[in-house]
């Protein structure tokens, strides 16, 4: 599955558009890591805690995304994005959305 965040995919042409695709992923550290990260704000400097669980969410939010569209009959995803949000105090909510679409390489183009 080919997933870009541009319109146009250079030696490809869209045959189908399917329309809008997601993946949601919502993500809570644990009372630890929490913990952690607040003393990690005393000394300032990145919160790798939380980097990384942002990190592993985006991945995770887009293998939800790719599984949506590979259902629906796409073998593309152009205008991806990325969206996030707090819930509450202790919650992130990860969406990562794009336009399904089928495509297929132009004669010649490559």
């Amino acid at each position: 599955m080919l997933v870009t965040t541009t319109e146009n995919i250079i030696g490809y042409r869209v045959t189908k558009v399917y329309g809008q695709v997601f993946g949601v992923l919502v993500r809570s550290r644990g009372v630890a890591g929490n913990f952690m990260a607040s003393l990690r704000t005393i000394v300032g400097g990145e919160i790798k805690e939380y980097s990384n669980m942002l990190e592993e969410a985006r991945r995770h939010a887009t293998d939800r995304m790719v599984k949506n569209a590979a259902t629906m009959g796409a073998n593309a995803v152009v205008m991806m994005r990325f969206d996030s949000s707090e819930m509450g105090q202790t919650m992130c909510e990860i969406v990562a959305y794009g336009t399904a679409v089928q495509i297929e390489p132009v004669a010649g183009a490559m």
